[in-house]
């Protein structure tokens, strides 16, 4: 851990002394029993969801911390990443006076969060191999940088970054680093959740929406110390998950095998399609993937993307982000999904 790191100084003052929000399902938790409820306001007349849902999701979190082998109280859980992303800026970032940095290209929702907030964004680019510039990272470092955000495996390129880079920022840096897991389960890298306790100025994010196949009831979870949670807490909405999402997403972890047989599927076919990608004249570079997608190097991007619309197949041109000169992201679909588009890419020619 950086010896510097002093959770208490990155706190912004107006949250340190802010008393959040205390709701009605916050003072009186069931235990079970039956009861008549009448301290919150609600329509009384049973539907389903005419209730408040429990503002801390404490069955959720109750799953959740048993697979992914954390404590109930080192878990936030959000409406999608997105959500949680943002608290993490409000929390420690004082608008018009503190910076983040982030390395594209990468997930965008940073740079647009630093906007909303009103935080400098620095940018570090990645090596022209993908990588992490540790160097230059710890260049741009200033005494008002309060967040580094690690998205690995990374968001277009597809890469898990490399361990010791990673390793190197944590221990060097006195503020907090933010690594986005949302693609963590098609990787054969274990989650940096098991380095919670070796290293206090770890938030790790992951979400639902990907190998989860939920991306529709949003919700995004969020691993860190006891202490920082407690601070998220402060300022979290007090009822941001709601009761159709949380019920869906306890069954759905309840379920057993099935995301990691829809995983294996995914990944069986990644491998189908990259094989047949790099066949194709018109395909420049298929890069490595750590992720459900492939970011593949094409003649033309704008030309291929255009001809596969017109074929109704819709991917994402990725030609606009640093070092993603004519990319295209082709997320994996389902076999005949696949099928129809590598027959469709040998027709182009």
């Amino acid at each position: 851990m950086s010896s510097n790191f002093d959770l208490n100084k990155l706190v912004r003052d107006s949250v340190k002394g802010l008393k959040p929000y205390s709701s009605a399902r916050d003072e009186y938790v069931s235990d079970g029993s039956q009861m008549v409820f009448l301290d919150a306001n609600e329509n009384p007349f049973e539907n389903g969801v005419n209730r408040y849902p429990d503002p801390q999701q404490r069955s959720l979190k109750t799953v959740l911390a048993e697979q992914k082998n954390v404590l109930e109280d080192q878990i936030l859980l959000g409406n999608g990443s997105d959500e949680v992303l943002d608290l993490i800026f409000r929390a420690f970032c004082e608008p018009n006076v503190d910076n983040i940095i982030t390395m594209p290209p990468t997930y965008g929702m940073y740079k647009v969060l630093a906007g909303i907030n009103a935080v400098e964004n620095k940018e570090v680019l990645l090596t022209s191999d993908f990588e992490l510039d540790a160097e230059r990272i710890f260049k741009a470092i200033d005494s008002k940088s309060k967040l580094i955000f690690i998205c690995s495996p990374n968001n277009p390129t597809a890469n898990i970054f490399d361990k010791e880079a990673v390793i190197k920022i944590l221990e060097n840096f006195s503020g907090i680093v933010v690594i986005d897991e949302a693609y963590i389960d098609f990787a054969k890298t274990p989650s940096w959740i098991e380095s919670l306790e070796q290293f206090p100025n770890l938030i790790v994010t992951q979400t639902l929406s990907k190998a989860y196949g939920m991306a529709g009831i949003r919700l995004g979870t969020c691993y860190a110390s006891s202490a920082i949670i407690e601070i998220l807490n402060k300022i979290k909405p007090p009822y941001n998950v709601n009761q159709l999402t949380q019920g869906k997403a306890l069954d759905h972890l309840l379920a057993g095998n099935k995301t990691k047989q829809e995983v294996q599927q995914i990944l069986e076919e990644r491998g189908k399609l990259a094989k047949a990608m790099i066949e194709l004249d018109f395909v420049k570079i298929v890069y490595p993937t750590d992720t459900n997608f492939l970011l593949v190097k094409v003649d033309d991007a704008n030309k291929r993307y255009n001809e596969l619309l017109r074929e109704k197949i819709v991917i994402r041109n990725r030609s606009t982000q640093p070092l993603c000169a004519n990319t295209l992201r082709f997320t994996i679909g389902t076999p005949s999904e696949n099928q129809k588009l590598i027959a469709t890419l040998k027709a182009l020619g």
